[in-house]
Order: C-alpha cells, then sequence, then structure tokens
C-alpha cells in the first residue's frame, strides 16, 4: 500500500501573511487612527463651546431677572437696545445701569460678547427678545448666537 503524500513547504510556498496583506491591514488601521484622531478634535473644539453657550444662557437669563425687576420701565422701552448701543457711562437711571453692567459682564465673559433687547408688543402683550452673540472661532469656527424670548 502507498502512503499518501506528505506536503511539505518549500521555497516556492507561501506561508502566514503575505507583504500585500500587511500593507492592506496597515491601511485600514491607518484610516481608523485617522477616524479617532477627527473624533479627538471634534470632541475638544465642542469642549470649548459648551462653556461659552452656558455663559450666553446665564447672561441673557441675568438680563430677564434685571428686566423683572424694573418692569416698569422695561415695559416702556427703556431696556430697547442694538448691538453695541449701550452707552458707557451709567447714568441715574436703573435700566440704563442695569444695561451697561450687562455689556461689561458680556464683554468679560464673552470672546467679542455684544447682546440687544428687542421689545414686541401685541395685543397689550409685550415680549422680549434677548440675545447674545459671541466670537466662536476657536469651537465651532463662526460668530455664534443665543437668543431668549420671553415675558416680563
Amino acid at each position: 500500500m502507498k502512503s499518501p503524500p506528505m506536503h511539505k513547504h518549500g521555497p516556492g510556498k507561501a506561508s502566514g501573511f503575505t507583504f500585500i496583506e500587511a500593507l492592506v491591514a496597515l491601511i485600514v488601521l491607518s484610516i481608523g487612527l485617522l477616524g479617532v484622531a477627527a473624533l479627538q478634535l471634534s470632541s475638544l473644539r465642542s469642549n470649548h463651546s459648551s462653556p461659552l453657550r452656558s455663559q450666553a444662557t446665564l447672561l441673557a437669563s441675568d438680563m430677564v431677572d434685571r428686566m423683572r425687576v424694573n418692569r416698569t420701565a422695561a415695559l416702556g422701552g427703556a431696556y430697547d437696545v442694538d448691538f453695541d448701543d449701550i452707552a458707557d457711562d451709567e447714568s441715574a437711571q436703573q435700566s440704563q445701569i442695569d444695561l451697561v453692567r450687562w455689556q461689561a459682564n458680556l464683554d468679560d465673559t464673552l470672546p467679542d460678547g455684544k447682546g440687544s433687547i428687542t421689545r414686541n408688543v401685541v395685543g397689550g402683550v409685550a415680549t422680549f427678545t434677548i440675545t447674545v452673540q459671541w466670537d466662536d472661532t476657536r469651537g465651532e469656527g463662526a460668530p455664534m448666537e443665543f437668543a431668549m424670548e420671553t415675558q416680563i
């Protein structure tokens, strides 16, 4: 009886990974690592923008509270102001003091921070839109804006 032939690995036979397979694995690993790096960069940008958005929300709420304290003046239009229209001097009127301090807080807290307040009266009901803008080129890459609408 004849025994089955034994397979021997000779110089013409390859075993294990070939060079092409190793290159393909390296390319797949490289693409995966680039994806992880892009995800990390996106996370860093969001981590920079998130506190600024929170501060903008707090500053808008702060102005709403100031307006509620001085409700008569707010309903009369004393708080209506456009971006960059806030005077630097604090007059005797509480509304002007509030606006100057609010703008100072915007300047101190947000990069290139500024705000506006718009009063809209419909059917005897006044609503106010408080808008805060700031420069977020390090985070989202563009100027950002937060707007809050409320009744006093």
